[in-house]
């Protein structure tokens, strides 16, 4: 009886192209999510006339793009469905910049850390899942994510509140004076990620160098909690906020004490990346109070909001992606620390099922809405991040049926370039030590040094 109410169900959702879903079969997990990233492809440029490759339509910023590429690599990795890879592929290779270090002509005087740094995370998840590698090896998944690292080190700033990124690389654009947490945040995990993927300790000193900094100005932010029991959430241990950011006028002392999902989830995903890599009990520790802190965007404990703007529906194009990326840091959380998946495992199906039931708008009858906790269903809201969340919620719900992110070690097959990123503009890098551990990749660099000093050596004599 139970499967023949399966059948009738997904036959119901053919008809009225609707969402129907249940969390604990694959059959409507992946028959949604098919729907959900249609959807979400509705919203791309790259393949219309006049259009650009990796680009999404207008109001859309070339941040969110790396962001949806993201979405669609989980969603092929947990869907095990390959149908999008040639264009995902294609979207990641034709955005990376001459330097192989996503700073692109089109975006390279309006763009920020943080903007580069999303496009890092999709290629450092491609990374991971030994997603379809490049033919040419110097734009391997794991050398360009090192390109995106090797040239954010290189913009950390003593200059200011003695470190820290800034949200804007160059001096003319609004928000050079204010250092935020996305994008410290996005330096903090991919370091942590690129730690555990190469076994490079060099990558770990980074993470360390991120976290006491925030720590510093408060952008980290230590109280007790005193919610709801359950597995890590204990009543009167202490929890972790992940506040917006700071003016960097009176060293840094001015702190935007606004609350974002995916800034949580940056910090509490790479803290769970390196208690997997380090296995020392201080990342267990950050991690659970990250946690705790992150129950705060949980309606009853239970569906995902965004608690900064959903409840007074002001949030930007920009802000109703955000909880796109958090589903996405909660999976790979729960992965990398197996004891919070309790927790996360439950958010994830509450929520996945409260999206479900806001995917019944618009002509197709399958777009997504903003709001999950509406009882009604679709809430009017409609968009490119309307669509990634809700793919990002359901398709985590397999994360534990896939393999975890691989290494280099058990199987990870990305050619790396631990040098990688060097650009002739203000964005130069220095290059990033080496150790024994960090070997992908290394032979290429050696032959590229070696040409390079040979062609330089040609030019002189002429």
């Amino acid at each position: 009886m139970k499967l023949v109410n399966c059948i009738l169900s997904l036959a119901l959702a053919s008809f009225t192209q609707a969402i129907w879903l249940d969390t604990n079969n694959v059959t409507t997990i992946e028959y949604d999510t098919a729907l959900i990233a249609k959807g979400l492809l509705d919203y791309y440029d790259g393949s219309k006339y006049g259009g650009t490759i990796g680009m999404f339509t207008w109001p859309y910023y070339w941040w969110e793009a790396g962001g949806a590429w993201g979405s669609l690599i989980d969603y092929t990795y947990y869907m095990q469905n390959d149908t999008l890879v040639p264009l995902i592929k294609q979207a990641l290779l034709y955005q990376t910049g001459n330097d192989d270090n996503y700073i692109p002509l089109n975006q390279s005087t309006t763009e920020g850390n943080d903007d580069q740094g999303f496009w890092g995370i999709a290629v450092m998840a491609a990374a991971e899942k030994n997603f379809s590698n490049p033919d040419d090896p110097a734009q391997g998944w794991l050398a360009l994510t090192q390109g995106v690292f090797n040239t954010m080190t290189a913009r950390w700033d003593l200059g200011e509140c003695q470190g820290g990124l800034r949200w804007q690389i160059f001096q003319w654009n609004s928000g050079y004076d204010y250092k935020n947490s996305v994008s410290n945040g996005c330096l903090f995990h991919l370091a942590a990620r690129l730690a555990r993927y190469t076994d490079n300790s060099s990558y770990a000193d980074w993470t360390e160098k991120v976290w006491d900094w925030m720590l510093g100005v408060n952008l980290i932010h230590e109280g007790q909690y005193w919610g709801n029991h359950g597995n890590l959430l204990q009543q009167g241990e202490p929890y972790y906020f992940i506040y917006d950011g700071v003016n960097v006028g009176g060293n840094c002392s001015n702190v935007t004490e606004l609350l974002w999902t995916y800034n949580q989830g940056l910090f509490l995903s790479g803290a769970a990346y390196l208690y997997n890599y380090t296995k020392d009990e201080i990342w267990y520790n950050r991690t659970a109070a990250l946690l705790r802190g992150a129950s705060i965007f949980f309606v009853n404990n239970s569906v995902m909001y965004e608690a900064s703007c959903q409840s007074s529906k002001t949030c930007n194009q920009d802000q109703r992606s955000f909880k796109a990326y958090f589903s996405r840091f909660l999976g790979l959380t729960s992965v990398m620390v197996a004891d919070t998946e309790p927790t996360i495992t439950s958010w994830l199906v509450d929520s996945a099922n409260a999206a479900a039931h806001s995917c019944s708008g618009g002509s197709d009858w399958h777009t997504c809405g903003l709001d999950w906790t509406n009882s009604t269903g679709w809430d009017g809201f409609w968009g490119l991040g309307e669509q990634m969340s809700a793919l990002e919620v359901m398709t985590n719900l397999r994360v534990h049926n896939v393999p975890a992110p691989y290494t280099a070690k058990n199987g990870g097959s990305s050619i790396g370039n631990p040098a990688g990123g060097y650009a002739t503009t203000l964005t130069d890098a220095s290059p990033l030590a080496i150790d024994a551990g960090d070997k992908a990749g290394a032979s290429i660099i050696t032959v590229i040094i070696s040409v390079s000093l040979i062609g330089s050596a040609v030019w002189l004599l002429i």
